[in-house]
């Protein structure tokens, strides 16, 4: 049996290649993700994608759950899983960016857990998931919503090229 979780869906006035710029920019990610702290890795499909998050007990401290890398498709789908790193358990993420046209996309992520110990993975860990998903669709919507604007006010108060 699979179980799915999935956050919101969070419309983002900015142009999809420019959301995505700002989802794989995991060196920005302590600027504004709630979630996931630090990310390591070469976006190289088959490598590890190393996710550092806070504890889901709300303690001090983070943790670091090692995933891998099987789909970067830009601007559209990011996809890692767990492959066999937690025996009995199987987790695929998927990070959807949806063009709405030039101007504006959305944003939602997936995850789908199987295997022998995925009703007890939701059963402890599932409403912290959700709003750990849910609150990084905010941020990110807000983030790529202000770094867009800023290069918009940059642009327009720069010289034109040429002149």
């Amino acid at each position: 049996m699979s179980h799915v979780i999935e956050s919101v869906i969070v419309e983002i006035p900015v142009p999809a290649p420019f959301v995505w710029d700002v989802l794989i920019d995991y060196a920005g990610y302590p600027h504004w993700n709630p979630y996931t702290l630090k990310v390591d890795t070469t976006l190289a499909v088959g490598d590890p994608i190393d996710l550092t998050l806070p504890r889901p007990d709300g303690s001090d401290g983070t943790f670091i759950s090692r995933e891998y890398i099987r789909v970067v498709d830009p601007p559209r789908l990011l996809r890692y899983d767990t492959g066999d790193t937690f025996p009995g358990l199987s987790g695929v993420r998927d990070q959807w960016i949806t063009a709405l046209g030039a101007d504006r996309c959305s944003y939602h992520t997936c995850e789908t857990f199987t295997g022998k110990y995925a009703g007890a993975v939701m059963a402890a860990q599932g409403a912290w998931v959700k709003a750990g998903f849910d609150a990084v669709a905010h941020a990110l919507r807000d983030r790529a919503t202000a770094l867009f604007a800023g290069r918009q006010a940059t642009m327009l108060s720069s010289p034109e090229e040429g002149r």
